[in-house]
């Protein structure tokens, strides 16, 4: 079975509700983020201290949000875009995928 979550992005932020945040990255204090094609890879970092975005705590819901405007004009995607897709949890990498997330941006 294939797990997945959303992930919005809005003006250069990556944005998860709790229910998500306490599903795939509960007590993760940031992420990585890498470029695999297409695909957009969410790593998570165990401590903050070792790098990565800093996942805040945008509201009193508990949602989290991760400025990543500088990686996403880096890799020459558009850091205003606003949407929402679909994630999917990949055991091998250790990751959530969004895969053809760039693909969408050309």
């Amino acid at each position: 079975m294939i797990e997945e979550c959303q992930v919005g992005l809005r003006r250069g932020a990556l944005r998860f509700s709790r229910r998500d945040y306490d599903r795939f990255l509960a007590g993760i204090e940031a992420v990585v983020l890498l470029r695999d094609g297409a695909d957009l890879l969410i790593l998570p970092v165990r401590e903050a201290h070792a790098g990565g975005y800093l996942l805040k705590q945008a509201n009193l819901a508990g949602d989290r949000t991760a400025h990543v405007a500088g990686f996403l004009r880096d890799q020459g995607a558009d850091d205003e875009v606003e949407l929402t897709r679909s994630a999917a949890w990949n055991e091998e990498r250790a990751a959530l995928i969004l895969a053809g997330f760039f693909g969408l941006q050309t």
